[in-house]
């Protein structure tokens, strides 16, 4: 394969005041409720949001005196996005609680039993991706495109710059010139404000610090093309201005497009559901993959189904970076990993109450919290890598 050179690539991403990612910290919360009572609790939680109202519905086996903390979790999640306007307000908005116990059809295929391993929580592929064209291992579209955002809601939150509201969006195109980013192409940026005689223009003043601090030196010249708030004025946000749902922001939430998805969204289940921990388990062994020089770019697909604990395909393709074949990464990632449900568990920690931290800015290309959040990030597998290859 020839590695393309010279080209315009963009991602978007979306804030933790976005409606569909108030509803991904929602079911995110929910989960690490009862994860934080019972490490093996089961989980698949679904948000709605609109004017006023929020829903929450879906199957769960663990504490049942947790359904009554469902609403209070609702509302301290929405206050601490930020949202207490009218319309969307933390104190005042309407929570419907549709919760119920996990189908048992469902536990017996998953659950471990006499002589059966644990199983996977669902069919489906899961894909994992890793390049070296940023220090986090991540394509640098997606990686800016989150934090800009990310910086935009911290001087939100500190007080620094009280006119912002929580909802907003960007979105990156970085030119490449010998297959690495060089300059932002374009930039948009739609972004809640609580001014109501702001134009354009006054937001974009506002934001353009901020933007170039979390850049590249360089990366902004005179030819990057700016729109701000290019609808013009942005103050009805959040579910009051357009509703949200969990799990349909899935390409912010992995690599901006630059990669594929195997179409499962992550937030409201528990690492059971291989949706969600297989796909961390891909994109850890192909930033390890990168990070032991075996490739510069490394895209990693794994299979699985329903009641099966191994995962039925192991895939990689290095895109033509690759220093050994692809299929010796392949028989190495699965010497150095267990890669049945209950292994990616136990080896990334993911039985912890670590969710609310992923729900925005991108569930990779994070630092590994003392929580044990990101334990995907690490690059801890590198050495074995080598030796197995």
């Amino acid at each position: 394969m020839t590695e393309r050179s010279d080209y315009l690539f963009t991602s978007e991403s979306v804030s933790e005041g976005h409606p569909d990612k108030v509803c991904d910290r929602i079911s995110d919360a929910v989960l690490d409720a009862f994860l934080a009572d019972d490490p093996e609790a089961r989980v698949a939680c679904e948000t709605f949001a609109t004017t006023d109202r929020v829903v929450v519905g879906g199957e769960v086996r663990g504490a049942p005196g947790l359904l009554g903390h469902i609403e209070g979790i609702v509302r301290e999640c929405v206050r601490d996005i930020g949202y207490a306007q009218k319309g969307f307000h933390w104190e005042t908005l309407k929570v419907h609680n549709y919760i119920h116990g996990q189908s048992a059809q469902i536990a017996q295929g998953v659950d471990a039993s006499e002589g059966k391993e644990e199983g996977a929580g669902d069919q489906g592929i899961m894909f994992g991706f890793a390049t070296d064209e940023t220090d986090a291992l991540m394509p640098a579209p997606i990686h800016y495109a989150h934090a800009i955002l990310r910086r935009l809601a911290d001087v939100r939150k500190s007080g620094e710059e009280k006119r912002l509201g929580p909802d907003a969006k960007s979105q990156l195109t970085l030119r490449y010139v010998g297959g690495r980013p060089v300059e932002v192409s374009s930039l948009v940026l739609s972004t809640q404000h609580l001014d109501d005689s702001m134009t354009s223009d006054d937001v974009r003043a506002m934001v353009e610090p901020h933007i170039a601090s979390v850049l590249p030196d360089g990366w902004l010249t005179p030819a990057t093309k700016w729109h701000v708030n290019p609808t013009g004025k942005f103050v009805i946000g959040g579910p009051d201005g357009d509703a949200g749902l969990t799990g349909r922001k899935i390409i912010v939430d992995t690599y901006g497009g630059a990669a594929p998805h195997g179409g499962g969204a992550f937030s409201g289940k528990d690492p059971t559901k291989v949706d969600r921990s297989a796909a961390y388990a891909a994109r850890y062994l192909a930033k390890n993959v990168v990070a032991a020089g075996l490739a510069r770019r490394c895209v990693l697909q794994l299979s699985y189904a329903i009641g099966v604990a191994r995962p039925l395909s192991i895939y990689a393709d290095t895109q033509g970076t690759g220093t050994v074949p692809e299929s010796v990464i392949e028989k190495a990632v699965n010497q150095v990993m267990d890669l049945t449900p209950r292994g990616i568990r136990t080896q990334l920690q993911l039985n912890r109450p670590i969710y609310q931290q992923t729900s925005a800015y991108g569930h990779f290309g994070r630092e590994p919290e003392d929580s044990g959040a990101f334990s995907w990030e690490r690059t801890d597998l590198a050495e074995a890598l080598r030796k197995a290859v």
